[in-house]
């Protein structure tokens, strides 16, 4: 363990990357405080579920206490399963299936796992604090600014504050993101009615990308069942700790271009819902059921963005990770894992330059030239995946859609 009484951190941005690094640097007996802008930790959906992959699981690994991994894995889904991509009607066209190994990969509920990772925080998370600027303060220090006048003082300064980073300017200047034609309107619906599945067995370990007969939509649906109820887990391994419900659920997105949402829907829960009604109507009956019973609070608007290579880092002291870096749209499931990542390798390289009596200027500027090659080789998958299922190549679409589903049998009746 490192400590010191002069080197502190100040992350802006409460989300997975800045609580991940805060609890990697509270390990290591570093002074650390994180700033949201948000007035508390639950106000608004910020995701349902994701996919750690090995990246993911193993920057948890490292940076969590043992009984908080512990913790991860208990509350999270079964490894392995599959990704089908069907037509509209869920003909199947072809399956990816995961690596079934033990802990390889693991779905995990987002509120759970934001949950987990704000364990043992208690008075290093200050709620309220938009971040707006950084600036020199004298004797290798920095001050991050906040909207509402006030200040904080740190050795280092870091933006997890998400893509719509309002740091990214003044350290990352030439890296606005770059908007993208499409977008998702995200659900959840219950698992379950009258005690039964709503998904058909054949699907349970299986998440499903519906391509539309028209280009340029499509609809994802997937079951987050809890491996362990989360408050039965969180009082076994992490008492006192806020645990969210763990109703399994469905959680699903329906894939459309930005034009197609006029502007005073983005805050329009009702209209939002209405709209995904609509522009699901040629779907199979299992998917229109799914957007009629969702839950009308958990209905939210994400516009896709892809984050351009940083080529200047303004600030020596200062860095910044997560979607505030590298902007993603939600294909191949490699946003989460990314951001996981940056917080365990900035974490260590931090930590190892203290040890070491390394500049911290040093530290950051290796973290940075690790971190964009394969950050940036993730959002070019993901862009790359996107165009490729819901583009308008024509060709790829028809294949997609009329020629591979007629190779398998029905998966799901529509009766």
């Amino acid at each position: 363990m490192v400590t010191t009484t002069e080197f502190s951190v100040a992350i802006a941005g409460a989300g997975l990357s800045g609580l991940c690094l805060a609890q990697y640097l509270t390990r290591a007996g570093i002074d650390v405080h994180v700033y949201e802008r948000d007035p508390g930790p639950f106000v608004r959906r910020q995701g349902y579920r994701i996919i750690l992959d090995r990246f993911g699981l193993e920057a948890l690994r490292e940076s969590l206490p043992r009984p908080l991994f512990r913790l991860v894995l208990a509350t999270s889904d079964e490894p392995g399963g599959h990704l089908r991509f069907t037509d509209s009607r869920l003909r199947d066209a072809f399956t990816i299936t995961f690596k079934d190994e033990a802990h390889a990969t693991r779905q995990v509920d987002r509120l759970t796992l934001r949950s987990i990772l704000q364990s043992g925080l208690d008075g290093r998370i200050h709620y309220g604090h938009s971040a707006i600027g950084v600036e020199e303060s004298g004797r290798g220090r920095l001050r991050l600014h906040f909207s509402d006048g006030g200040a904080a003082e740190a050795s280092v300064v870091v933006g997890a504050d998400g893509v719509r980073s309002a740091l990214r300017a003044q350290l990352m200047p030439d890296a606005e993101p770059a908007n993208t034609p499409m977008a998702g309107v995200y659900g959840r619906s219950p698992l379950r009615r009258n005690g039964e599945s709503v998904i058909p067995e054949p699907l349970r370990t299986s998440g499903v990308l519906s391509i539309a007969d028209r280009p340029g939509r499509a609809f994802f649906f997937t079951s987050m069942r809890f491996g362990e109820n989360p408050p039965d887990a969180f009082a076994r391994l992490a008492p006192g700790s806020y645990a969210p419900t763990g109703d399994d659920y469905v959680m699903w997105g329906l894939l459309l271009r930005q034009v197609e949402v006029p502007f005073s829907f983005r805050g329009d829960l009702l209209a939002l819902r209405e709209l995904a009604a609509r522009k699901s109507a040629g779907f199979h009956p299992l998917i229109q059921r799914l957007v009629d019973t969702a839950e009308l609070d958990a209905t939210v608007l994400n516009p896709f963005a892809t984050g351009r290579r940083p080529r200047r880092w303004a600030v020596p002291r200062a860095t910044m990770m997560g979607d505030a870096v590298h902007a993603m749209p939600p294909f191949g499931a490699h946003g989460g894992n990314t951001a996981l990542r940056d917080a365990a390798l900035l974490g260590s390289r931090l930590v190892e330059a203290l040890a070491s009596g390394t500049p911290v200027e040093d530290a950051i500027t290796r973290y940075q030239n690790e971190m964009v090659p394969y950050a940036f080789r993730a959002v070019d998958t993901a862009a790359g995946l996107m165009r490729r299922l819901t583009g308008n190549a024509a060709a790829p679409h028809w294949v997609l859609t009329r020629v591979l589903p007629r190779l398998h049998r029905v998966t799901v009746p529509e009766a």
